[in-house]
């Protein structure tokens, strides 16, 4: 993977079960790339990054946004490899919850991640909103 909007394309493959919207950010700084539905847990907004390095840069606004709204709200982030097509790895994927921003400043190898593979990952993202 080369360019977030590669990883967009393999999260939309790759959460069937999930809609998903593309935000233009643009238009609001700091607001998550993608907003995803489904009946059974609502709505939920998901940063896209991809990790060329430990650190994981965010802009202030985006790290704003994830330390207020830390409620179904998450990061996923891709790993950066060298080649840009063939078989993707489990571990290639992370997903992580907003409150994990920090941590991810930091050194993404040392935050714990909710999921690591597509089902995991699909699954998280689906778990039934709690009140």
């Amino acid at each position: 993977m080369k360019k977030e909007s590669d990883l967009w394309k393999i999260t939309k493959k790759n959460t069937p079960k999930i809609r998903w919207t593309r935000i233009e950010s643009w238009a609001s700084f700091g607001v998550p790339d993608i907003l995803g539905y489904h009946d059974s847990c609502g709505f939920f907004m998901c940063e896209l990054k991809l990790a060329h390095k430990p650190k994981i840069a965010f802009s202030p606004h985006q790290i704003l946004f994830h330390q207020v709204h830390q409620k179904r709200n998450f990061i996923l982030l891709g790993l950066s490899c060298g080649a840009p097509r063939g078989p993707r790895k489990a571990n290639e994927f992370k997903l992580y919850s907003s409150s994990s921003i920090l941590g991810l400043l930091t050194d993404h190898r040392e935050t714990p991640a909710l999921a690591t593979d597509w089902p995991a990952i699909q699954a998280c993202l689906l778990a039934e909103k709690k009140n």
